[in-house]
């Protein structure tokens, strides 16, 4: 086959065409044009978004894939490539930065409960209100 349009490719890789123009877009695919102007997409690019789209539900961002891509790290399944060193720092650095934003949201959560829980406090001496309202 000399090419797929964007609805093949989306039925065989499970992205939406918009998701598949998003990712040209910023330069993650590249189809080649067919006279007619359509966009024509060949068979690496299945394994490209399969690996785009578990690099996303994992949490990295386009950015981040798009550093792995330069180094040619998405051209075969993930589980079959020898792990790209930059790709595992990257990866090691977002983790590293969910858990400062979990920590912080932690963090506020118990000051909301604190609070809240003086605030009952308050409202049931000044006004007699039952504590679980």
């Amino acid at each position: 086959m000399i090419g797929m349009r964007i609805g093949e490719l989306s039925d065989r890789c499970g992205a939406s065409p918009r998701s598949l123009r998003y990712y040209e877009q910023q330069g993650l695919i590249a189809p080649s044009r067919a006279a007619n102007g359509y966009r024509q997409y060949g068979e690496l690019t299945i394994v490209r978004v399969r690996n785009i789209r578990e690099l996303l539900d994992s949490g990295l961002t386009v950015e981040d894939i798009r550093l792995s891509l330069e180094k040619g790290c998405l051209d075969r399944p993930l589980s079959t490539l020898p792990p790209c060193p930059d790709a595992v720092r990257i990866a090691g650095d977002r983790l590293a930065s969910l858990d400062r934003r979990i920590a912080a949201l932690q963090d506020l959560r118990e000051r909301l409960a604190v609070q809240l829980a003086a605030t009952r406090t308050a409202l049931v001496r000044e006004y007699a209100v039952p504590a679980d309202s």
